[in-house]
């Protein structure tokens, strides 16, 4: 899996080691948040230039992978 991700990167002197992505001050909770606030793709590349299209598959790809495949029953979890 980390070979598929070698674009997202950790560094405890880059946002206090934070995943990021190639190592920019961009973190990967940033691009997903940017991803809801512009959610097409032309806004958000415009917003965000310096990120490519395989960032954007690999921050998506490590935020699936963090998730816990937990069931959760929806109408009762609070």
């Amino acid at each position: 899996m980390e070979s598929e991700l070698d674009r997202i990167t950790r560094n405890p002197h880059v946002m206090n080691g934070q995943p990021c992505v190639r190592g920019m001050r961009l973190t990967v909770r940033r691009v997903l948040e940017a991803m809801a606030t512009y959610p097409e793709r032309q806004q958000l590349m415009a917003e965000y230039p310096e990120l490519e299209d395989e960032d954007i598959r690999q921050v998506l790809a490590f935020a699936a992978a963090s998730l816990d495949d937990k069931i959760v029953d929806l109408r009762t979890a609070t």
